[in-house]
């Protein structure tokens, strides 16, 4: 099954809930073999990588080595006995994710078996020269590995909302009007409008109206990024406020 197949599953509702979401496919994997559920679980890798990764060197891992101990988690992912573990009360992906990387990290034998299985190999591009640029630049405070964890998880989460939003107006030939919005998306700038809707040939009220249907199309789809790596909706809303919690610490 293609992402774009997953995607369209997702987008089904039933009763005001998702029907089912990435994470409900890979928790499937634990019970058969689907590919519908490897594909899922590679798009859900593609965006916690590098939380996972700076999680790793904020615990003192050097680069190769937390780059190395990456992939080899995922690979060991792909085992269904392992996403086996992924019972339907482990409910959040980021939770799940992160507990069984403490335990792969403090395991020793198990990776050496799973070096010696081929469990190394590699299944994601890990940028690890970018990543080490972008781990670089983030705050030498003292937040714990597990706080560094989640601020990153909020951090992607939030560009990936923000690229469904690029996406649409992609699509709709308005890239334009979304480079002038997309300032606006995520905090006031009342004092912009006017030239800002210069730029565009807009009246600044038109402009307004246009900032308006942006946030609401970017709250949307945040909620969408969040509800992916849940199995029950009805937590997506302290989700959110882990998320803002996690951006302001």
């Amino acid at each position: 099954m293609s992402e774009s197949e997953i995607n369209h599953r997702i987008d089904r509702l039933h009763g005001g809930q998702f029907r089912t979401t990435r994470w409900s496919v890979v928790q499937a994997a634990g019970r058969n073999d689907s590919p519908s559920a490897a594909e899922a679980l590679s798009v859900l890798c593609e965006s916690y990588w590098y939380p996972l990764y700076s999680y790793l060197r904020r615990r003192g891992t050097k680069a190769e080595e937390a780059a190395d101990l990456t992939q080899g988690f995922f690979a060991r992912l792909l085992d269904k006995h392992d996403l086996a573990d992924a019972d339907r009360e482990k409910g959040r992906f980021r939770a799940f994710l992160l507990t069984a990387l403490k335990h792969y990290v403090s395991n020793e034998a198990d990776r050496e078996r799973a070096e010696k299985r081929g469990g190394r190999q590699t299944i994601l591009s890990l940028d690890v020269e970018a990543a080490e640029g972008r781990f670089a630049i983030e705050p030498a405070d003292e937040r714990t590995p597990e706080d560094e964890f989640s601020r990153n998880w909020a951090m992607i989460t939030m560009e990936r909302a923000m690229e469904r939003v690029r996406e649409d107006y992609r699509r709709s030939n308005r890239m334009e009007l979304f480079e002038r919005l997309a300032p606006c998306m995520t905090h006031a700038q009342e004092t912009t409008y006017r030239t800002l809707a210069e730029e565009l040939d807009m009246n600044e009220t038109a402009f307004k109206v246009a900032v308006h249907r942006v946030r609401k199309r970017f709250r949307e789809c945040l909620r969408r990024e969040i509800a992916e790596t849940l199995t029950d909706a009805g937590e997506i809303e302290e989700e959110l406020r882990d998320l803002f919690e996690a951006l302001g610490s």
